[in-house]
């Protein structure tokens, strides 16, 4: 029997598909997307905060649920919790998904150059746009 799979928008560091196989997820359908309404916000981690002149860019894949569960037990982002976005594929499809991020978003203040510094790099070596890459912070 075929495994079910869902659509899942990442923006953060599991964006990265070898980063999710190495952990023994088997991501498919990975493309580039975004999602409107929301702006990115680093803390420890990052998260989606609403903004409606917001635009978030990341990666869109298929992950089995079982893969969704393994990856969001991990201690660190265990408090990550699913919300329903629409995102917009690089063909401009409207794709449902489901999106994790923080009940309670970082406070302004807090920051993680560290984290920021990896982020861009992704973004910048799966193409994302630059302007986007360089808001980063």
């Amino acid at each position: 029997m075929a495994v079910r799979s869902t659509a899942v928008f990442f923006y953060g560091l599991f964006m990265n598909a070898d980063l999710l196989r190495a952990k023994g997820a088997q991501p498919s359908a990975v493309r580039p997307a975004s999602v409107r309404g929301f702006s990115l916000r680093i803390g420890r981690r990052a998260s989606l905060v609403q903004d409606p002149a917001g635009r978030v860019h990341g990666m869109l894949m298929e992950l089995s649920h079982d893969d969704i569960d393994r990856l969001y037990a991990e201690p660190g982002v265990q408090m990550y919790r699913p919300e329903a976005m629409l995102c917009e594929a690089a063909n401009s499809a409207k794709v449902p998904a489901i999106c994790f991020v923080l009940p309670e978003p970082p406070e302004p203040a807090e920051h993680n150059e560290t984290y920021a510094e990896e982020l861009r790099e992704l973004c910048r070596r799966l193409g994302l746009p630059e302007a986007y890459v360089d808001s980063i912070r």
